[in-house]
């Protein structure tokens, strides 16, 4: 999976954005309206889609949708 492909299937995660949102340098946390209600949905996401678990540990060490899939993609490999 490319990284524009999983921007677009994380971006379907949030209902309110508008499609084409998110690009893999947005900074997750400037979504409008961040909650951690949003950080559980990433985790989701990324367990449902790639089996990968993420910890709070790997979000706070994480800025970008760029980041988030470098570490699943990591994950992965491991």
């Amino acid at each position: 999976m490319t990284i524009q492909e999983f921007t677009q299937l994380l971006e379907k995660e949030f209902e309110d954005l508008t499609p084409g949102t998110l690009t893999p340098q947005t900074n997750y946390r400037d979504i409008p309206n961040w909650s951690s209600m949003h950080a559980l949905i990433i985790i989701a996401f990324v367990d449902a889609n790639f089996g990968v678990e993420l910890t709070a540990s790997d979000l706070r060490s994480t800025q970008t949708i760029e980041d988030l899939y470098t570490i699943i993609q990591s994950k992965l490999s491991q």
